[in-house]
């Protein structure tokens, strides 16, 4: 049977289980990447696995998330982070170097390779034929340890691209028109793969864009083929000894099938506060902004940069708008200024920051209160630029530079600028000393360093036979870990420390959640559709169940936050009938019997609801859970199984 790229890299790592959509498979993982605000917790959980050293391929740990230094935590976090990557062997990449899935695609992923990493913007890397895949920490951490990484089949989307992007209309632009027509929760269960003539014209950078931003559809991953363009990619960065084509057959076929006439897209923007809430620019042109921001992982490239400086180059930004640029690594910033560039941007009125991925996760340059912030980020869910009130805009660097130069919304068509065609240069710069290499020969020697804000995982009671679990919280639809668990320079230093970053849960939705959940221990909470979308971060599943969460009932979960609901023990619910849903109130308390004996072996499970009011009714609930799953849940967490089975003589491998 003739395969396309994203079977053919699934079959190659196939270790358990059949590829046929929905059904449970394992596959083996070459490549891991950890950043620092969820890297702390995977090197707490191989200290806590007794791991003696990283099983894969290679493994890299990145620090890029939270670099503002304002005490002493961060930078413990970092030298922390360096320590454990010496004494497990991975790779670490210094602070300032560079946002992790640019600087991971750029040095050290590879066509037909698997990844896994602890942020959700890991697909990044499938840009060039890679199997790039986001997931909680704990699964990164058995990664590491050699475990394969367990999911359900998913389908493959095929999504065919023809024509040609006009002027104005970049990569940016593309993923905008998928959100548009398909939403947040569109790509759930689903891999994105690009294929058609369409991509010819499109530069690896450009894909990095598209693959980067699949994560906000809520898809798995996103592949493209390794075709003659990856392999320029690779040969202008010297690393063509790592490139080999990957290609779908000719007769390939896919489970779903759309097609892009990129010809005929316009510049697009995402309003507050939602990736999915989109619009043609001209739609929304002239309303005032106050910032404009280019950077991030989702548009890294260096013509996500070149463009905007030659746009402004000779000119000002009015005094009441903060063009805001965020390098993403030190190579780029290098070839900027080589280019001129810099220097640009400088003279215009821009405010050059760190290297680093600052205010994409509310780490510095929050917007002013009211007013409208249009960024390159991938996300504007609510609250996260570390304004509580924010109104971010999601938008390409060609919209962003345009706007920043009128102050209001502009659609970049309407400047009367020629389009500016700019060219990084065959032999972009690269600077492997910013790599600290794994040395096995001295890491038992490595002492980890703790801070005093680092603290060991808290561990965890197995799941109880039966409970009566009060709801203490009950929220609406597409709530993002964000929510759950606020990032942002006040809640990320505590990022090593579960008891005191537990304090800032649902934060953002109830202020007094943690407080209540300390006092009354074991409860549950009701949520809508597509629950825990956004992040990777798995503090927003240990801390809740830190304070005692251990059941969620929703119509339907984000895949990386219900499989980290799982690895800490908390049920998953789904409601069997979703109009049930409004029958549920904070206060109802929640009967549930026999709880061990239906996540042994029942799909669905019947419980008591009592009402504040002190009526009772049943409801039934789904556990759409695979027997690795059930018993995870029944240990009390994936740690915990790990050390039962590792004193029984090792880890079930059998399991799906």
């Amino acid at each position: 049977m003739d395969l396309n790229v994203a079977q053919k890299l699934i079959q190659s790592h196939l270790k358990q289980g059949e590829m046929q959509p929905g059904k449970a498979i394992a596959i083996s993982i070459d490549q891991t990447l950890t950043q620092d605000a969820t890297g702390t917790l995977v090197m707490l959980t191989l200290e806590a696995l007794n791991l003696d050293w990283s099983r894969t391929e290679l493994s890299v740990q990145y620090v890029d998330h939270n670099l503002i230094q304002e005490d002493f935590r961060n930078a413990d976090d970092h030298l922390f982070l360096q320590s454990a990557a010496r004494r497990f062997g991975l790779w670490y990449s210094r602070p300032g170097n560079g946002v992790s899935h640019p600087l991971h695609m750029t040095y050290f992923a590879r066509p037909g390779g698997s990844l896994l990493g602890s942020d959700s913007h890991t697909p990044a890397s499938g840009a060039v034929g890679m199997l790039a895949i986001g997931a909680g920490g704990l699964d990164v951490a058995m990664a590491i340890a050699g475990e394969p990484y367990h999911l359900r089949m998913p389908e493959i989307w095929g999504i065919r691209l023809i024509g040609k992007l006009p002027d104005w209309v970049s990569a940016k632009d593309v993923i905008l028109e998928l959100l548009r027509r398909h939403g947040v929760s569109g790509g759930r269960g689903r891999i994105l793969e690009y294929h058609g003539p369409g991509l010819a014209q499109l530069p690896v950078m450009d894909r990095h864009v598209i693959a980067n931003m699949g994560t906000e559809l809520g898809a798995t991953t996103t592949v493209f083929p390794a075709d003659a363009e990856v392999g320029r990619f690779f040969t202008a960065y010297g690393r063509q000894d790592a490139f080999g084509d990957l290609l779908a057959d000719e007769h390939a076929r896919y489970d779903l099938e759309e097609e892009i006439d990129l010809s005929t897209l316009e510049p697009l923007i995402a309003k507050p506060s939602s990736p999915a809430n989109v619009v043609p620019v001209k739609e929304i042109a002239g309303e005032e902004i106050y910032q404009a921001y280019i950077g991030s992982s989702a548009n890294p490239g260096f013509r996500d940069f070149a463009v905007p400086a030659s746009m402004v180059k000779g000119k000002l930004v009015p005094p009441n708008v903060s063009l805001d640029i965020n390098p993403t690594s030190r190579d780029q910033l290098a070839e900027l200024s080589r280019a001129g560039h810099l220097e640009a941007l400088i003279h215009a009125g821009a405010r050059l920051h760190q290297v680093g991925c600052n205010g994409c996760i509310g780490m510095g340059q929050a917007p002013a209160s009211g007013r409208n912030s249009l960024r390159t980020v991938p996300r504007n869910f609510p609250g996260r630029s570390g304004t509580p009130e924010d109104s971010v805009f999601l938008c390409s660097p060609e919209t962003a530079a345009a706007s920043a130069l009128t102050g209001r919304i502009t659609d970049p068509r309407t400047l009367g600028l020629a389009y500016p065609r700019v060219s990084e240069g065959e032999h972009p710069m690269m600077n492997r000393a910013m790599f600290d290499a794994p040395d096995r020969v001295r890491s038992s020697h490595v002492e980890v360093l703790k801070g005093p804000n680092i603290k060991s995982l808290p561990k965890f009671d197995p799941l109880p036979e039966a409970a009566e679990l009060p709801i203490l919280l009950k929220v609406g639809d597409h709530i993002s870990t964000d929510e759950i668990m606020p990032a942002g320079a006040a809640v990320l230093p505590y990022r090593s420390n579960i008891a005191k970053i537990s304090e800032f849960v649902f934060r953002p939705i109830d202020r007094d959640y943690a407080r209540q959940a300390l006092q009354i221990g074991r409860h549950a909470i009701v949520a809508g559709e597509n629950y825990g979308q956004g992040s990777s971060r798995e503090h927003a599943a240990i801390a809740p169940r830190y304070l005692g969460l251990r059941a969620v009932i929703a119509k339907s979960y984000a895949r990386i936050h219900q499989q980290n609901l799982i690895n800490y023990g908390i049920v998953p619910f789904v409601l069997a009938d979703a109009n049930q849903y409004e029958l549920l109130s904070p206060r109802d308390r929640i009967a549930i019997e026999d709880w061990r004996g239906a996540v042994e072996r029942d799909s669905t499970l019947t419980v008591r609801i009592r009402s504040e009011r002190g009526d009772t009714w049943t409801l039934v609930l789904k556990l759409a859970l695979s027997s690795r799953d059930r018993a995870i849940i029944l240990a009390g967490g994936a740690i915990n199984r790990w050390r039962n089975t590792s004193a029984r003589g090792g880890e079930p491998r059998g399991e799906a």
